[in-house]
């Protein structure tokens, strides 16, 4: 299943790794400095012009990526739960 990130952006659910809400991420100085590595070693990508609201961790084929998404960490992470509701096969006797 994938889930969408914003834009035109969607990732199997498989490859993620974490979702953070940007605004309380960026509180704290080690998440900044994660970040800032991060953006320095080519892992952020933007999918939005738009000021981010999550971050979403994943890995793909065995490499890290950071995508910046315009879609609050709240509307992800349900749409990762109801994807996982959906997994769900029900036994009919």
């Amino acid at each position: 299943m994938y889930i969408h990130l914003g834009n035109d952006c969607s990732i199997r659910r498989s490859n993620i790794i974490a979702v953070l809400d940007m605004d309380n991420a960026t509180l704290s100085k080690n998440t900044r400095e994660f970040f800032r590595i991060a953006e320095e070693e080519g892992f952020i990508e933007s999918i939005s012009n738009d000021i981010p609201k999550s971050a979403v961790i994943c890995e793909i084929d065995n490499k890290s990526k950071i995508y910046l998404s315009p879609v609050a960490s709240s509307t992800i992470r349900k749409r990762i739960a109801d994807g996982l509701k959906s997994d769900v096969k029900f036994k009919i006797d």
